[in-house]
């Protein structure tokens, strides 16, 4: 692979994430959440990305009507905070919430704040979990705006959510709408029953897909998930950051609190696709079956 000998005159993002255990106090939570942006900030961060729903226990381990009262609207007080902590910073920030978008109509959401504040927008989760200790069609309607990119004062960047990671088709059109960096903040974690036989397959199946999302797309992935013991949940942490071919930049450790930081090269992403020319190659006028959801005997 050729790259460039002097990077300095390319375009290059500094990006942060956030790996928190959670409390049950949302204030605590979130305000822990603001000083590792500042001390992120600080270290020269310029794109923060959160983890899943970050300023709460994890809710859906259990169908719970009370905990709807988590949620709220979009724009509203956590976004407000949040963009006074970016223009106050100068930095990117993607923030996973809780979203109550009308009356019985909830959704997992990640919003998108510039560095001078201003909301950009928002993505919602696309693809709900139905498995023990992961509830999430109880409380969340499928998202509705696509798969979408950001232009931001630092850089072009995609943002899809933890079961989102395990679909190419999400990362691919994400790609395709410009990211050039793909962040998958998540919520994942072993469940105890199953940790020791197969604990290290889980998890190593988890990195290794989103690795592939970098290779395939030729964009750099960024995934901070959680840590800490909520219920029957043990959350395995290890939040990274792939470059355009797969290789791990950075991890963190299964079971600490870290900022996970990593510099990304963004104009590196044309020639390491000149190289790798998957999105040259596709087949666009074949792929008519990924409409379907399954192609049995008859219709091939």
């Amino acid at each position: 692979m050729t790259t460039p000998s002097d990077s300095s005159s390319f375009r290059q993002a500094t990006i942060a994430l956030i790996q928190m255990a959670c409390s049950d106090s949302t204030e605590e939570n979130f305000t822990r959440a603001l000083s590792r942006i500042e001390e992120a900030a600080q270290n020269g961060a310029q794109v923060i990305c959160l983890q899943e729903l970050f300023s709460y226990l994890y809710p859906c381990q259990a169908e719970d009507h009370s905990q709807f009262d988590l949620a709220e609207s979009i724009p509203g007080p956590i976004t407000e905070r949040l963009g006074q902590a970016a223009q106050e910073h100068e930095v990117v920030i993607i923030a996973p919430l809780f979203e109550r978008r009308a009356a019985g109509v909830y959704h997992n959401t990640a919003v998108v704040i510039d560095a001078d504040g201003s909301l950009l927008g928002s993505y919602r989760k696309m693809h709900i979990p139905d498995d023990p200790q992961y509830y999430e069609k109880f409380y969340f309607t499928p998202g509705d705006l696509g798969f979408r990119t950001f232009s931001t004062r630092y850089g072009k960047l995609g943002v899809c959510i933890c079961w989102d990671q395990w679909f190419p088709e999400a990362a691919r059109l994400t790609a395709l709408s410009g990211a050039e960096i793909l962040f998958f903040p998540t919520a994942i974690g072993w469940l105890p029953d199953e940790k020791k036989a197969f604990g290290n397959t889980q998890w190593t199946a988890w990195e290794t897909m989103m690795r592939s999302h970098a290779i395939a797309n030729g964009v750099y992935v960024a995934a901070p998930n959680r840590v800490g013991i909520e219920g029957e949940l043990e959350f395995w942490g290890a939040s990274f950051v792939a470059d355009p071919n797969g290789n791990v930049m950075t991890r963190a450790s299964h079971d600490q609190e870290e900022i996970v930081m990593a510099t990304c090269q963004l104009d590196h992403i044309d020639t390491i696709r000149t190289h790798w020319p998957f999105l040259r190659d596709r087949r666009i006028d074949a792929y008519d079956g990924l409409q379907q959801r399954f192609l049995d005997d008859s219709e091939t």
